[in-house]
C-alpha cells in the first residue's frame, strides 16, 4: 500500500512540473518543448488508461519507474538537454530501459506460462531467452524510431560521437548497454524460477501481477 501511495506522489508531482513546464513554453512561444511537455503527460497517463479501460493492474513498483523513465528521457533528455549536459545519460538510460523491457518480457511470458488453458509448459531456461530478446528487440525498434526521426524531421535523437557524424556508434553502444541491462534481469528471472524459495523484487511483482490480475488466470 505504501509504495502504491508513493507511485501516485511521484507521478503527481512529475506531471505537475510537466504541466508547468507546458504552460511556460506555449506562453513563450516555445512549441516544440510545449507539444513534447504534453506529449510526455499524456504518456504517464498511461497505466492509468489501462487500469480503467481494460482492467489491467501492472505492479506500482513497475509503473512508478515506467513514469520516472519516461520523464528522464524525454522531459530531461530532450527537453533540457541532459544528453548533451552529461556524457552518462544516454548509457544510464539505456541500461535502465534494458532493465524495465526485460522485466515486462518476463511479465508477458510468465502470464501465458500461468494461463492452463494456453496449455504451456515453458522452462526457465526459455522464458528467460525470451524476456532476453523481448528487451532487445524492442530496443531496436527505438533506435530504428530515432534514425526515422532524425531523418525525417532532422532531429539528432542518435546523438553522433565524435568521429561518427552517421550515428552508428551511438546506436551499437546503445543496444549493447541495452542488451547488458536486458541480460541482468534475464538472469535473475532465471534463477528465481529455477529456485521458487527464494523471494527476489522480481518474484514479488510477478506474484503482485498474478494477484492483481486474476481474471487472466481462470481456470478451465
Amino acid at each position: 500500500m505504501r509504495i502504491k501511495i508513493t507511485h501516485r506522489r511521484v507521478t503527481l508531482v512529475l506531471q505537475l512540473i510537466l504541466l508547468i513546464e507546458a504552460v511556460l513554453a506555449f506562453a513563450g512561444s516555445r512549441w516544440m518543448v510545449g507539444f513534447l511537455s504534453s506529449f510526455i503527460i499524456g504518456i504517464t497517463l498511461i497505466p492509468l488508461l489501462f487500469e480503467r479501460r481494460f482492467r489491467v493492474y501492472a505492479p506500482p513498483q513497475l509503473q512508478l519507474l515506467a513514469v520516472v523513465f519516461v520523464f528522464a528521457t524525454l522531459f530531461l533528455g530532450e527537453v533540457y538537454d541532459y544528453y548533451n549536459r552529461f556524457w552518462w545519460w544516454d548509457i544510464a538510460l539505456h541500461a535502465s530501459s534494458g532493465f524495465l523491457l526485460g522485466i515486462l518480457g518476463f511479465l508477458l511470458v510468465h502470464v501465458m506460462n500461468e494461463i492452463e488453458r494456453l496449455d504451456l509448459h515453458m522452462k526457465p531456461g526459455f522464458v528467460a531467452f525470451f524476456a532476453f530478446l523481448f528487451a532487445l528487440g524492442v530496443g531496436t525498434l527505438w533506435e530504428i524510431f530515432e534514425f526515422t526521426l532524425d531523418a525525417l524531421l532532422g532531429m539528432n535523437m542518435q546523438k553522433p560521437m565524435l568521429g561518427d557524424s552517421s550515428g552508428l556508434t551511438d546506436t551499437m553502444w546503445d543496444l549493447i548497454v541495452d542488451a547488458l541491462g536486458a541480460l541482468v534481469i534475464s538472469v535473475l528471472g532465471y534463477r528465481d524460477l529455477k529456485n521458487r524459495d527464494r523471494k527476489t523484487f522480481l518474484e514479488r511483482w510477478l506474484t503482485s501481477f498474478v494477484d492483481r490480475n486474476p481474471r487472466f488466470f481462470l481456470r478451465e
